[in-house]
């Protein structure tokens, strides 16, 4: 099969095929995705466990007993990470606490007029179950990026669900990076049902307030259902499939940018790789530049099924890439232009950005310190990257003075009376008639 992604030149297409061409594969591939997730939750709310144990051989092929991973499973799993691992941890850990530490807010406190005080006050949520998706591929980078802001925020309950590897454990760089975020509840139980547990709890599962964490379509689809209904959990936000988008004029290695869009690939066959280039020649070289690299990645034949998504788009000036970056809102925008920081302030919609030639996506998915749950589906438009206010709800409180309240009397009064609301006056009147609350 070809491994050469389509070059098209963006001022041919019409607004049809340009829609097309930045269409997400995941989203169009399964029509009826909905009604399957919706027959998964509905098994998992009516049955618990067993319906954990029956979907988990039917989608893994594994017959689990137990799905926590106990004491000797947490053994094992530190014997066989070794300390060069243990130590790659640590240092992602450190990076990701030091830069989450910083976005702990706070507390507000403002006296917006006479004798009245406004407050807000940050909370930890409750209970927050954090998704580490397996797939083809562990990923304990996930189980740090999702622990380390929980832990910040101090939710009182944090849990994590991971699919069970072929021999019926979790995999054990995921547990040991866990552990070594305080994260001691890890349950073996991936995709949709994971989801559902979480949300609605099982006999070995705790139900959660709030899920976090990225997958597959499937994953992305039991979020959104289950933060659709008020007795399930609420969801991060919409992060599914891996996806990146390049933006180059030439200026740079064409490996890298090849590399860059090939460690993308990589995560999956339903992740997407875009080019958005002004010089036809560097298109061409970082094409031919995947094509020499392709035979020594492991992840080979993911790559090429991702491959048949992803699209070089060839544009007349740097303007245009920056409009289609924006259109498109990708989970990762990479930069690969002359001076990007002067191109910063036209750059609206993006989970993460990555700047000039020595900054590499995989920093970002690994250890610079960002976290790597980011939207994806074009949700970056609306949604943030994860941080630690997401495991966080800010509270407000407010307290007058008799003063503060005859300050504001007069515009509660009017404005009560425009709505129609007497017994919005009336709490007001009755407090200023006589009585003495001090």
């Amino acid at each position: 099969m070809t491994t050469r992604m389509k070059q098209l030149t963006w001022s041919r297409l019409d607004k049809a095929a340009r829609h097309d061409v930045l269409a997400r594969p995941a989203v169009t591939s399964n029509p009826e995705l909905g009604e399957q997730i919706a027959r998964i939750i509905r098994q998992v709310r009516e049955n618990g466990d067993e319906a954990l144990r029956e979907l988990t051989l039917r989608f893994d092929q594994l017959e689990l007993e137990a799905l926590r991973v106990d004491a000797e499973e947490t053994r094992l799993a530190e014997q066989q990470v070794s300390d060069d691992a243990r130590a790659a941890i640590a240092t992602a850990i450190r990076n990701i606490k030091s830069f989450h530490t910083a976005q702990l807010a706070d507390p507000i406190r403002v006296e917006t007029a006479p004798g009245v005080i406004c407050e807000r006050i940050n909370r930890p949520i409750g209970a927050v179950g954090l998704y580490v998706p397996a797939g083809s591929a562990p990923l304990p980078s996930t189980a740090i990026m999702l622990a380390v802001p929980a832990q910040l925020a101090q939710c009182p309950v944090s849990i994590i669900c991971t699919p069970p590897r072929p021999d019926g454990r979790a995999d054990p760089a995921v547990v040991v990076a866990a552990r070594m975020c305080g994260i001691t509840e890890i349950f073996k139980v991936g995709g949709a049902q994971a989801i559902a547990a979480m949300a609605y709890g099982t006999q070995s599962i705790p139900k959660v307030d709030k899920v976090f964490g990225p997958g597959n379509a499937w994953v992305t689809a039991a979020k959104t259902a289950v933060a659709a209904d008020a007795a399930g959990a609420a969801l991060d936000m919409p992060a599914g499939p891996s996806e990146v988008m390049v933006l180059a004029d030439g200026s740079t290695d064409p490996r890298f940018v090849a590399l860059d869009l090939l460690s993308q690939a990589e995560h999956g066959p339903d992740s997407q790789a875009i080019l958005v280039c002004t010089d036809a020649g560097f298109a061409d070289a970082v094409a031919t530049a995947i094509e020499a690299a392709l035979p020594t990645l492991p992840r080979r034949e993911i790559i090429e099924r991702s491959l048949k998504h992803s699209v070089c788009l060839l544009v007349d000036s740097l303007a245009d890439g920056i409009g289609i970056a924006n259109d498109y809102a990708a989970e990762h925008l990479i930069i690969q232009i002359n001076n990007p920081r002067q191109y910063i302030d036209l750059i609206n919609n993006a989970g993460s950005i990555f700047l000039g030639p020595w900054t590499p996506e995989s920093v970002g998915d690994y250890c610079s310190g960002t976290n790597h749950v980011l939207p994806t589906y074009g949700f970056a438009r609306n949604y943030s990257g994860l941080s630690v206010r997401d495991f966080q709800k800010q509270l407000t409180l407010q307290e007058l003075t008799r003063t503060g309240l005859e300050g504001l009397a007069p515009t509660v009064l009017t404005l009560a009376g425009l709505e129609g609301l007497e017994a919005h006056a009336q709490a007001v009147v009755v407090r200023l008639s006589g009585s003495d609350c001090s």
